[in-house]
């Protein structure tokens, strides 16, 4: 597995793949991997010739300075695991100013309003910052297809309309959430639960699962009492949001009306850990 670690040398391996006819693949990561990351390469590895991973920590698209410096770094450890993973040709590890040459600030977007839903309104300045990075990396990758993982699927939806809006040439694939065995999202965050934290914490999953089977028998104000109720009673616990949104525009509803799809939406803070987790409902 080819390692680089600037813009030049980077685009230097596109430019020779592409004049061989390569399919690129291409999923950036902000670290910490685990196996919900390897999934993506998983899925890259059978649909192209070629696949890249990127490593890289975005300041601009933390709200809490606390978060940023708390969040888990080790290059050395994502670079063994992607090599043992064995379907990973190269990792991206640029530095700050191969994706901001004109200082570490975001650009400005609209998302057509998907930007003011549900995370946009807790995080502000969030998706601006998402999008800043993952342009910039889908223009120096130039891949054929991208993965993201549908954990974060308020993201993906942004990133679906960034490429639309800037006719970005690549097809944007959504990867199913990967699951610990207790139900819990894999996220680089669940390394800062303790134990007890971590078992507590598939009570989330759990709930979602309710919600799937609760949102045909009964309405959304009483599904939205009985999840405050849940969270209520967890010691340890804050619910920061649940929403029933529209699969496709992220407004919430309070009615389920046919032919929409939706999906339930949830963050919950475990300590300071902040936890998030979706369903599709059924």
């Amino acid at each position: 597995m080819k390692v680089f670690r600037s813009k030049k040398t980077l685009q230097d391996y596109i430019e020779r793949q592409k004049e061989m006819g390569k399919k690129i693949g291409f999923a950036p990561t902000m670290g910490s991997l685990h196996e919900g990351h390897l999934s993506l390469y998983t899925q890259a590895s059978k649909e192209n010739d070629l696949v890249i991973s990127s490593v890289f920590v975005n300041p601009t698209q933390f709200n809490n300075p606390s978060d940023l410096e708390k969040y888990p770094r080790d290059f050395n450890r994502d670079i063994k695991i992607l090599e043992k993973a064995g379907n990973v040709d190269a990792v991206y590890l640029p530095e700050i100013v191969d994706l901001y040459p004109d200082g570490l600030k975001s650009k400005g977007y609209d998302f057509d309003g998907l930007e003011n839903e549900m995370e946009g309104k807790f995080r502000s300045g969030h998706f601006d910052g998402v999008g800043t990075v993952v342009e910039e990396l889908l223009l120096q990758v130039k891949p054929d297809n991208a993965y993201f993982g549908e954990k974060d699927y308020q993201q993906l939806l942004i990133i679906e309309k960034l490429t639309e809006k800037l006719k970005l040439p690549v097809k944007i694939h959504g990867v199913p959430i990967f699951r610990e065995k207790s139900g819990l999202a894999m996220s680089s965050r669940n390394e800062r639960l303790t134990p007890e934290q971590r078992e507590s914490s598939k009570v989330i999953h759990e709930t979602l699962i309710k919600v799937n089977d609760w949102f045909r028998i009964i309405t959304i104000p009483e599904i939205n009492k009985r999840i405050k109720d849940i969270f209520d009673d967890q010691r340890g616990m804050m619910l920061e949001y649940f929403v029933i949104a529209d699969e496709k525009t992220l407004k919430e509803t309070d009615f389920f009306y046919k032919g929409h799809d939706y999906r339930a939406f949830i963050v919950v803070f475990v300590n300071d850990i902040r936890l998030i987790d979706n369903m599709h409902l059924d």
